[in-house]
């Protein structure tokens, strides 16, 4: 029993670490491409926010998709795990490249709206995955 709860738990942190290392990964692309799209456009500064967030919440999904690949149990908890862990590494990560660490409301509600769209993504992943 001890064996089979030790397995399920390397399972888990496996399934979450890929997850997030995921999803950084496709957040840095696509952070990347958008300032590129901003640089050759001249997009309104109006239009970050936003599009940092479906960057995010892409991210987030797809690494979800990738980390419940192999085993689709607890697709939920995965899923909301991959967005907390993601929120706070790419918090410390951003920080360290603006060299300023706010800690202050917007990063909380970051924590929740991504844990909550890891959640959904968890949800519609082992949807996916089921077939």
């Amino acid at each position: 029993m001890e064996k089979e709860n030790q397995t399920e738990i390397s399972s888990l942190f496996l399934a979450v670490l890929k997850g997030v290392i995921t999803a950084i990964f496709v957040t840095l692309v696509g952070v990347l491409i958008f300032a590129f799209v901003i640089k050759m456009t001249g997009l309104s500064s109006s239009a970050i926010r936003p599009v940092n967030q479906v960057i995010k919440s892409v991210s987030i999904f797809v690494g979800t998709l990738l980390g419940l690949k192999k085993n689709k149990s607890k697709s939920l908890v995965k899923g909301v795990l991959i967005g907390l862990f993601y929120a706070i590494i790419s918090f410390v990560l951003f920080s360290i490249l603006n060299k300023s660490f706010a800690l202050n409301i917007t990063l909380l509600i970051d924590i929740v709206f991504l844990s909550a769209i890891g959640a959904i993504s968890g949800i519609i992943c082992s949807l996916i995955l089921k077939n």
